[in-house]
């Protein structure tokens, strides 16, 4: 399942709109074309809502907001709702301040998203209005663990029912599910929250994934977690055999993700649904 999904990427090379963070804008236009997406990054009110539409889906990243780029989130998102395309939004920092929060909220009121991805406290605080984010990283309070990870499968089922999306939860495990069925994930490595932008790349390669595999949301947004995690740990293979620092692995991370085929990925995916 998982590898015919890869390859649909690679036949149909999904054009994909980003209005992401200029922290790590550059890294999500790479991901898309490594894993045989293609990137389109337009932020400005003038022109977001045509971009949109020639694109098949649509990345929304709130780790940098301004007065600019808010307003070109919401044209963006409704156009594309209006044309019936994807549309992912990423969290980032949600909990950490006012904005973020309040917008992200505002959001998901007037934009229906097909999948949402996060770490658990922002998430957390998507539902419930307020948080205890770290910056941008998860509170170590949050973290899922195997001794924590029932409620969180059953949280992220009750949010997906509440918001009709897809709901993807990543961390040491990660959870991706819809009101009814959650994949379990343990693929990764620890060197990915020693990069700044895992998590902002796999939400943009995310979309390609599900603007490739249209209809099939929950297996799509599994697999694209599954596919990070999986060249997180190719990655630092290479990395002890080579050597290098976290620059050197965020290389070897968009490489495996470049070189990774549906084979590999069938045969290094570690889920299970519950």
């Amino acid at each position: 399942m998982f590898n015919e999904m890869l390859e649909n990427i690679k036949k149909t090379h999904p054009l994909v709109h980003c209005i992401t963070n200029y922290v790590t804008v550059n890294d999500c236009a790479n991901i898309l074309i490594a894993c045989g997406g293609s990137p389109i990054m337009s932020d400005d009110t003038g022109e977001v809502e045509e971009i949109t539409s020639i694109c098949g889906g649509l990345d929304l990243n709130i780790g940098t907001l301004n007065k600019n780029t808010i307003p070109s989130m919401f044209l963006a998102g409704k156009r594309s709702n209006a044309l019936g395309h994807p549309v992912i939004l990423d969290p980032v920092g949600a909990g950490a301040s006012n904005l973020r929060t309040e917008t992200a909220q505002k959001l998901l009121d007037e934009v229906k998203f097909t999948a949402i991805r996060g770490n658990i406290s922002e998430i957390k605080a998507l539902s419930q209005g307020k948080g205890t984010t770290r910056g941008v990283d998860a509170d170590v309070a949050d973290t899922v663990t195997d001794e924590t990870l029932e409620g969180a499968v059953a949280f992220a089922k009750a949010f997906s029912k509440k918001t009709g999306a897809v709901i993807a939860i990543t961390g040491a495990i990660d959870i991706v599910a819809d009101e009814k069925n959650a994949y379990i994930i343990r693929n990764g490595n620890s060197m990915l929250a020693q990069i700044t932008g895992s998590g902002c790349m796999l939400t943009a390669m995310t979309g390609a994934y599900l603007v490739a595999n249209p209809g099939r949301v929950l297996e799509a947004t599994a697999a694209a977690v599954c596919a990070m995690g999986l060249c997180g740990e190719l990655a630092f293979e290479r990395l002890e055999k080579i050597g290098g620092g976290n620059s050197t692995y965020r290389n070897y991370l968009i490489d495996a993700v470049y070189s990774l085929d549906g084979e590999t990925l069938m045969r290094g995916a570690k889920y299970e649904i519950k």
